[in-house]
């Protein structure tokens, strides 16, 4: 026998009522609702489907939107998403399914993803890029550039050295070629065994090395849309990334863009060789010169562009005598430096004569020092809080801080899924921001308006093969 409360409980649970009216019109998802297009995800999938084989499959496009959900509420491991979304009536709603629907189990989550890889979630992350550019929310004046660590889903017991030689015979580049050290012992390094594409990687010098994938991000300044996202192992360089990044960012914008923001890391000769040459100002720190040697830094050696020659304080010539990985080498001869009377500021007693390095892009990295306005410091200013703010939004709301899953491929989607979402919320609030402006203006001239406005409802069952 119920008592008076419990009845009266049990009678309001079984009220007939739509499910979208019980959710608040400020709800994030059904925002959301409103701006995201799946239905195409049909026919990128199609072919990974029987039509007369196996099981009836779980709606693609049901899925996508249950992973998307979860990442819009920060759940990234897929069976506290299912514990949730069995509870949650937005999430149901938003995903498809009715109040009464069973839901997949967490793992065919996981099942899904492999099957359908990451060149999907790839096409999810652009179709946001492409949307917001469609609303507006795009322009091709500036971006800003950074990575961030991401810390790998594995555990310290799983980290061990492993000998270089190993290394080289299980990559079948012949015997182990490993000489050793000066002091006897074999050179080794740290890997993972439960993860190996991740690698150990400090954030900065008093930071522990942990194992670590890194995402970098190119972020659009008006708006903050992500425009353009990777993922590699910890130990990438971020000056490395930059070229590819500018040519993705105009594929999908349409255009160069006319300036990139960076920090001092991507500081290289290369870069600013590349994006002069791209038509890209390069608004980026300069690496500090190291101060306090007693020999005259490089900086104070004149390149001859004609001649291909540098000139010392002293007006000596240095000949280009090859190259190492960072460019070319120019040395003086012996006989000159050997009566110079300002040898004893140019190079050590046990050294003959002088070498200096000259990095690759000198020309442009010398352009970029004489470089100084205004206009670079403001890009500057807003680089710090609008790319890094996007890392950091990922990390604190939408769980990017770590690796729930192991493998480069598994953090991309990860990371992909992740920046669908930021880019969905961007647009999303774009555009009901100029609805209502515009509700609000039709409203001053006294238009009737419809009491409800429409709302895209997703109730299809998946049309293609089971």
């Amino acid at each position: 026998m119920l008592n008076a409360s419990e009845e009266k409980k049990q009678v309001e649970f079984f009220t007939p009522v739509f499910m979208d009216k019980l959710i608040p019109d400020d709800y994030i998802l059904k925002k959301v609702d409103k701006v995201i297009k799946t239905n195409w995800v049909y026919d990128e999938v199609r072919h990974l489907y029987s039509e007369n084989m196996g099981r009836p499959s779980i709606d693609p496009v049901r899925a996508v939107r249950l992973m998307l959900a979860g990442f819009f509420h920060g759940i990234v491991h897929d069976r506290k998403l299912m514990r949730e979304a069995n509870l949650h009536l937005g999430i149901r709603w938003f995903a498809g399914y009715g109040l009464y629907d069973k839901l997949p189990d967490h793992s065919s989550l996981s099942k899904l993803r492999k099957r359908w890889g990451v060149e999907l979630f790839e096409k999810i992350f652009r179709r946001t890029v492409r949307d917001c550019i469609e609303a507006g929310l795009v322009d091709s004046e500036t971006v800003h550039v950074d990575a961030t660590l991401i810390r790998a889903d594995v555990s310290w017991d799983s980290v061990v050295e492993k000998y270089i030689g190993d290394v080289i015979r299980e990559n079948g580049e012949g015997e182990d070629d490993d000489p050793g050290r000066p002091d006897g012992k074999r050179h080794t390094e740290k890997v993972c065994k439960s993860d190996p594409d991740a690698s150990l990687t400090k954030s900065s010098s008093h930071d522990r090395p942990q194992p670590r994938y890194k995402s970098h991000l190119v972020v659009e300044d008006r708006s903050g849309v992500v425009l353009d996202v990777a993922v590699t192992t910890g130990r990438t360089a971020e000056a490395s990334m930059l070229e590819g990044q500018m040519e993705r960012v105009a594929g999908a914008v349409g255009e160069m863009p006319k300036a990139v923001t960076a920090d001092s890391s991507y500081s290289t000769g290369k870069n600013y060789e590349k994006m002069e040459s791209m038509g890209v100002e390069a608004v980026i720190p300069l690496r500090k010169v190291a101060k306090g040697s007693k020999y005259f830094p490089v900086d104070k050696f004149e390149y001859d562009e004609s001649k291909d020659i540098m000139v010392c304080p002293a007006g000596k010539v240095l000949e280009k005598r090859g190259y190492n990985e960072k460019g070319p080498v120019y040395k003086a001869s012996a006989s000159k430096c050997r009566s110079c009377t300002l040898r004893r500021k140019c190079f050590a007693g046990y050294q003959t004569s002088r070498i200096v390095r000259l990095p690759y892009g000198h020309g442009a990295l010398k352009r970029a020092r004489e470089a100084r306005d205004e206009d670079r410091r403001e890009k500057l200013k807003r680089h710090k809080w609008m790319v890094e703010g996007r890392n950091g939004e990922a990390k604190t709301v939408h769980g990017m801080s770590r690796a729930v899953r192991r493998g480069l491929e598994q953090v991309m989607i990860q990371v992909l899924l992740t920046m669908a979402v930021m880019n969905l919320k961007r647009l999303a609030g774009a555009l009901l921001a100029a609805f209502e402006g515009t509700i609000l203006l039709l409203t001053a001239f006294t238009i009737h308006l419809p009491a409800q406005r429409p709302v895209f409802h997703f109730h299809h069952a998946y049309p293609g093969p089971t």
